[in-house]
């Protein structure tokens, strides 16, 4: 037999450590197959429960706007400071410079004029409900007591008048007509005077009538009634 050259032992060596490296690779592999063929776990995110708001934004539909409730409604019979009682017809919807506006459409049958009040500035312009039966009591026993005349001139007493009668006030009214009224015997009213009383008059006849149910004839006669109780 040829003896081997020391060259080739190297070769010899490193071929017994592939061998010996084969013989273990072999082993582990056989001794965990399961780690070798389990998959790798994949961590599943739990599911985030969207809030309220959230699912708002991701589109859902906004909630409707709850429709304004209106003070009045067609039929109703309303007071108007500078022009007494009225009744809403209707309510309508008219486009003011671009911007639609919601109106009360006002019948004054006495006057024989419409007048168009915007919702939204009803109360501000001081259109009311009718007065109680309570406050309407208290108007006419004001009607009872005694004329209570200043001793100023007739021009400013005048405008203090007209002041009462628009500001709609069915005991300020009364006033004007307490004060304004004239029994048998006494001097009679001048022109302007008669004016400014019969306008009183009128203005708390109508809401009288409308309350009571009865026609303007007889309202005035029971305001008569009174003034001649004083």
């Amino acid at each position: 037999m040829a003896k081997s050259t020391p060259k080739s032992k190297p070769k010899a060596k490193a071929q017994a450590k592939a061998k010996t490296k084969t013989k273990i690779a072999a082993k582990s592999s056989a001794k965990s197959p399961a780690k070798a063929r389990a998959p790798a776990k994949s961590k599943a995110k739990s599911p985030v429960k969207a809030s309220p708001k959230s699912a708002a934004k991701s589109g859902d539909k906004k909630p409707a706007k709850k429709k304004q409730k209106l003070l009045f409604s067609p039929g109703d019979y309303v007071v108007y400071p500078t022009h007494g009682v009225g009744q809403v017809t209707n309510v309508e919807i008219q486009e003011i410079a671009g911007h639609k506006l919601k109106l009360f459409v006002i019948s004054f049958d006495q006057d024989r004029m419409t007048l168009r009040v915007p919702v939204t500035k009803a109360s501000t312009a001081g259109l009311r409900k009718l007065s109680s039966r309570k406050m309407m009591d208290n108007a006419l026993e004001t009607l009872k007591g005694r004329a209570r005349v200043k001793r100023t001139m007739w021009s400013r007493r005048a405008q203090e008048y007209e002041a009462k009668i628009n500001s709609g006030d069915p005991l300020a009214i009364a006033e004007v007509v307490r004060d304004l009224h004239r029994k048998s015997g006494q001097p009679d009213q001048s022109f302007s005077e008669r004016q400014i009383f019969e306008s009183a008059r009128d203005r708390l006849a109508m809401e009288l009538a409308v309350i009571e149910e009865i026609d303007m004839e007889a309202a005035t006669e029971k305001m008569e009634n009174f003034l001649k109780a004083a």
